[in-house]
């Protein structure tokens, strides 16, 4: 049997909503008598709950979710699925209650329903937080039951065939939504379908005019290729019947958003787009399509590199199929898609396609489309909770949305699925966060490799972790999956507030000595009628805000006395302050201890330390003009002296006057290298056609380290001029 259809000029064509009694004859082929009564109640519940509104169209308000309820049936969902679809607006648009639907359908729907309402009732900041709120909820209502995400995909849907009702601009914001967040779950969920209407959809409400225009283009264009696709076509099916196989040979739609993104990201013309034959070949077996692939394969010369199994191995939607790419006459290519039955059904309808719930509940087996799609759904919430706010949650998982997958190997030879441009760093937080935080090297295919190597498929990787380890800030511009940035962010930020409190509890004691106190010996009672006039959360609390440079320790430690002399003895005078003790610097404290740039203090300079919210504690040089502006604000100003051993470079600009030379950068670096000195950063500036003047970054120790790379660098016969640059 062949069968043969190409493109489907009008995609997404809404269907008139029919009638409670038309869904109930179409879904008497799947459900008992009884499941179908049941649904038929859940609709005229819903007929009399939503009594009285119409849609913007002017219909009544039952019609669309009895559409929804009709989307899903085309899938074959259960029962419950298509009565929470009949009832998933009624919490939201009618009086009725969750309680009410959990006494008349059951506990079960009436979570459904739940998990599908939006948060319409509560005020956001933005549209774009909106958005993420209503997502992190439909995420935690998927965890409990994944059917939620599928109802909430057929109510998208029929809103998306129903949006010519709607204000353009409102029209515009739902098909970008769409866009970027609905069309991509469905995606990941498998529902090709779904997802190809989604896009067009989409693409005709958001840029009408280049759909049309592409439409028309394409349909030009098919008319004047169909002798050449039926020619292809015959000539398949003749090579399989003469191999004794039984197959449909079905012309592969191009659907028009596919194109126009094809068009954009590959600069291409329509002409070079279409000038691509697709050709989906369907048989009864796995066996009978590797024996079609050989067929094929001998009919037409293969494009070496274009052959992809995803029979054995999987997307990670559940999508299993083999793709090739053929030379065919005159050296236009085919794209063919080889696959079964039951692969085509889990294709065009995903997770909907292989439904595990019964009435017995019984667990989704292992690697089944269920599995994948409760594994997604768990590191969504993983996501959710380590992520700081619902607008970074959101972009994380815009970017999980999208992958192009590679397949690497562990050392023990299990397959690990990631993203394309993923990393050794995205694979060690793939395996467990632990081991992403612990990381400190990689091996790829047994050699030593850097972190930042992009992967690819086939290969063998091995993470080598240490104890104590911590994340680098780096990592952040080249991981690429959610998972790992999230990761990477959460335990910086952890990081980050640990520090805080160390750095802010040593910056209160440093405040309290000035006054001639310890904080040892402040009793704790003081301290929490601190917490609880200063309505911190914490004693920890404070000490991190200090830390921050959200609060400053000198007037806390004032506050601090006060409170504890009022307590003690009713005195409300302030002890008189001694003279202000300075705070050690080590060069090791961390994110909240920062060095300026606009003066480059090194040890051995007078220095002197500016309170500045979110960096903690800026050094600068004293005379540094920054420094001196904030003077007149002592309460941002922290004492500060250089510890007696620093064992690190601290980085200083130099400015360097030279007669132009061949190869006197080389000649420069030589000599900083020469005294020990690192070059971090290095520009050229011409003043003149003789002169040169360069600005050198260099990490120095001390003054006297940097005293001795300048005599060095004065020595070239080519310098004129030797400075320390500050800003």
């Amino acid at each position: 049997m062949h069968q043969y259809s190409f493109f489907n000029p009008n995609p997404g064509k809404v269907e008139p909503a029919g009638s409670i009694d038309a869904l109930a004859k179409s879904l008497s082929d799947y459900l008992s008598a009884d499941q179908v009564n049941q649904v038929r109640r859940a609709y005229y519940y819903a007929e009399q709950a939503h009594e009285g509104q119409n849609r913007r169209s002017g219909e009544p308000y039952v019609t669309h979710p009895l559409a929804v309820a009709t989307i899903l049936s085309e899938m074959h969902m259960d029962a419950q699925s298509l009565m929470a679809a009949m009832l998933h607006d009624v919490i939201e648009d009618t009086s009725v209650t969750k309680q009410g639907l959990s006494n008349q359908f059951g506990d079960v729907v009436a979570e459904l329903v739940d998990g599908v309402s939006k948060l319409t009732r509560i005020e956001f900041q933005s549209k774009a937080e909106q958005q993420a709120e209503n997502f992190q909820k439909m995420a935690l209502a998927m965890a409990k039951d994944i059917r939620v995400i599928l109802v909430k995909l057929a109510d998208r849907l029929h809103n998306m065939r129903t949006l010519g009702a709607m204000p353009p601009e409102k029209r515009r914001r739902i098909a970008r939504e769409t866009l970027e967040i609905y069309a991509p779950i469905a995606q990941r969920l498998g529902m090709h379908n779904i997802r190809v209407e989604f896009e067009d959809l989409g693409f005709m409400s958001m840029h009408p005019m280049r759909a049309r225009r592409i439409k028309k283009s394409i349909t030009t264009r098919f008319g004047d290729r169909k002798k050449t696709i039926s020619h292809i076509r015959e000539s398949i099916e003749n090579c399989l019947t003469e191999e004794g196989h039984t197959a449909n040979v079905i012309g592969r739609e191009k659907h028009l958003f596919s194109i126009y993104t094809k068009m954009r990201n590959k600069r291409k013309s329509l002409k070079e787009i279409m000038d691509l034959y697709a050709f989906r070949i369907v048989v009864d077996s796995v066996d009978t399509c590797y024996r079609v692939l050989g067929c094929v394969h001998s009919l037409y010369k293969p494009v070496p590199g274009q052959f992809k199994d995803y029979i054995a191995i999987p997307k990670a939607n559940g999508y299993q199929s083999l793709h090739t790419v053929l030379f065919g006459l005159e050296g236009v290519p085919i794209e063919i898609q080889i696959r079964t039955h039951e692969m085509e059904e889990m294709a065009n309808n995903g997770i909907a396609a292989h439904w595990l719930y019964k009435s017995n509940e019984q667990e989704p087996k292992r690697n089944s489309s269920h599995a994948r799609a409760r594994q997604w759904v768990q590191g969504l919430l993983e996501m959710q909770e380590r992520a700081g706010d619902s607008l970074e949650f959101i972009e994380n998982v815009k970017i999980d949305l999208f992958p192009d997958e590679v397949y690497v190997f562990t050392p023990r030879g299990d397959i690990m699925e990631l993203p394309a441009g993923a990393t050794a760093v995205d694979f060690a937080y793939s395996v467990h966060s632990d081991i992403g935080n612990s990381c400190v090297a990689c091996r790829i295919n047994r050699r030593l490799a850097p972190l930042s190597e992009t992967l690819q498929s086939g290969q063998t990787v091995e993470v080598i972790t240490t104890p104590g380890a911590q994340p680098n800030p780096a990592w952040l511009h080249f991981v690429v999956t959610a998972k790992a940035r999230t990761g990477i962010r959460h335990h910086l930020k952890h990081q980050r507030k640990t520090e805080a409190v160390t750095l802010g509890r040593r910056m209160l004691e440093r405040a309290l000595a000035s006054m001639d106190e310890n904080l040892a010996d402040i009793e704790d009672k003081y301290l929490i009628q601190l917490v609880d006039s200063t309505h911190a959360k914490s004693t920890d609390n404070i000490y991190e805000q200090i830390g921050m440079g959200n609060r400053v320790a000198y007037l806390t430690a004032r506050q601090l006395i006060n409170l504890r002399d009022e307590i003690r003895d009713g005195d409300d005078k302030l002890r008189a302050p001694l003279t202000r003790q300075s705070m050690v610097i080590h060069g090791t404290e961390g994110f909240l201890v920062n060095f300026a740039r606009c003066c480059y203090p090194i040890p051995g300079d007078h220095i002197v330390g500016i309170v500045s919210s979110e960096k903690g504690v800026v050094v600068h040089c004293e005379n540094c003009h920054n420094s001196i502006e904030l003077s007149s604000q002592p309460e941002r100003v922290v004492p500060l002296s250089w510890a007696e051993n620093i064992d690190r470079d601290f980085s200083v600009e130099m400015k360097i006057e030279i007669t132009k030379q061949r190869g006197i950068i080389a000649v420069l670096a030589t000599r900083v290298n020469g005294a020990d000195g690192s070059i971090e950063k290095i520009s050229v500036e011409d003043e003149n056609p003789k002169i040169s003047t360069i600005h050198l970054v260099v990490g120095v120790r001390s003054r006297v380290h940097l005293a001795n790379v300048m005599r060095r660098i004065r020595n070239i016969p080519a310098v004129i001029k030797v400075t320390r640059e500050r800003h």
